[in-house]
């Protein structure tokens, strides 16, 4: 009977090892499923994230509507600043500023409210603003190992109205570094998504 608990207690330890390894290996890549970028779209969706997300985020949508894949960029701001400054002229000047005139005059702003704070509420609103534009095929921008969870939230949304139809394009951040597990930001990053995530895959 001991031996028996003995050999169960050593398989119970093998698959947990097993289990740690494949995490280690293999946990950042679930957390991304970009789609084939399509030929093209009406208009590339840059989502809200941190400082560093927002800017690669934007430099992704950009990208898109440099390539002409997009004929427009559609970016998620908030309607004011901690101070109460509007942030959309802010926004322009900073692309302009980066990109240029040209490519910053076919940019617009969808301005989410206080209570957006997640990032289903936030395909929420912006779908409203991509059916204010009467846009059709969109690609969502954001950061890779937001992409699985991304995707299956703007499906989602996108399913109440069949007209549109939605790509994740994943832009690499800085703030997630691989392997994920060798870097404090990146393995906090891992831990809330990975949580966010499986809450979503449960219908949370």
């Amino acid at each position: 009977m001991t031996r028996s608990k003995s050999r169960i207690a050593m398989w119970l330890l093998v698959a947990a090892l097993a289990a740690v390894l494949i995490v280690l290996r293999w946990g950042g890549d679930w957390l991304i499923a970009a789609d084939p970028a399509p030929a093209h779209v009406d208009a590339a969706v840059a989502l809200q994230g941190s400082i560093v997300a927002e800017k690669v985020r934007i430099a992704g949508a950009i990208d898109l509507l440099r390539r002409g894949i997009s004929d427009r960029v559609l970016l998620s701001v908030p309607k004011e600043s901690f101070w109460g400054q509007s942030l959309p002229p802010v926004a322009r000047t900073y692309i302009e500023r980066n990109y240029g005139a040209d490519l910053a005059a076919r940019v617009d702003f969808c301005e989410t409210g206080a209570e957006v704070n997640s990032t289903a509420q936030e395909a929420e609103a912006l779908a409203a603003c991509v059916r204010q534009y009467h846009w059709q095929a969109v690609a969502i921008v954001t950061s890779e190992y937001h992409t699985r969870r991304a995707g299956i939230l703007w499906r989602k949304t996108a399913k109440h109205d069949p007209q549109i139809r939605v790509w994740i394009e994943a832009v690499p951040d800085p703030e997630f570094q691989r392997p994920w597990w060798r870097h404090r930001q990146s393995a906090k990053i891992w831990v809330a998504e990975s949580c966010k995530l499986i809450w979503t895959a449960l219908g949370g």
